[in-house]
């Protein structure tokens, strides 16, 4: 699951911290960059020795260097965590983008209320947390049935 309690919720606090999928690892990582980078370097076999390949060179770097900044930039945009703390007074939500910025929400605890939008939110079961006159979303990049047991988890943790 791409959420883990790192304190499970009890009645005085807990912590919840959430994040999107990573379907590419570091290790994958390198390794497309190199399957990549071989397979750009087999059209240029023939061409060795010939002034063709001088030509071609900096085409094949720049596509090289252009996957790689891809992928870069989608692993910024991925670096997204929710952390939610549960105090006995509060609930608090941080959410932290890969450019740095932070957002927060904070309730009472006691007011704060979980709801699962099945059909109305812009993804089937769309979780919300609701409190001091906002909602606010919760766990959007989870899967379908991932933002269900959130919803269930939620909803234990934050029951009296």
């Amino acid at each position: 699951m791409p959420y883990d309690w790192t304190r499970p919720p009890s009645d005085s606090d807990g912590e919840l911290h959430l994040w999107p999928h990573q379907s590419l690892p570091p290790k994958g990582y390198v390794r497309f960059l190199g399957a990549t980078a071989v397979l750009l370097t087999v059209p240029l076999l023939p061409l060795i020795g010939s002034p063709v390949f001088w030509g071609v060179i900096p085409f094949l770097a720049l596509a090289l260097f252009g996957v790689k900044f891809a992928l870069d930039q989608n692993r910024r945009n991925a670096q997204l965590l929710e952390i939610l703390k549960l105090t006995p007074e509060n609930a608090e939500l941080t959410r932290r983008d890969g450019r740095g910025q932070e957002q927060r929400w904070s309730c009472n605890r006691h007011w704060t209320k979980v709801t699962l939008h099945a059909e109305t939110g812009p993804v089937p079961n769309y979780v919300t947390l609701r409190g001091t006159g906002r909602e606010v979303e919760i766990g959007a990049f989870l899967s379908e049935d991932e933002r269900k047991a959130l919803y269930d988890d939620l909803v234990r943790a934050l029951s009296p």
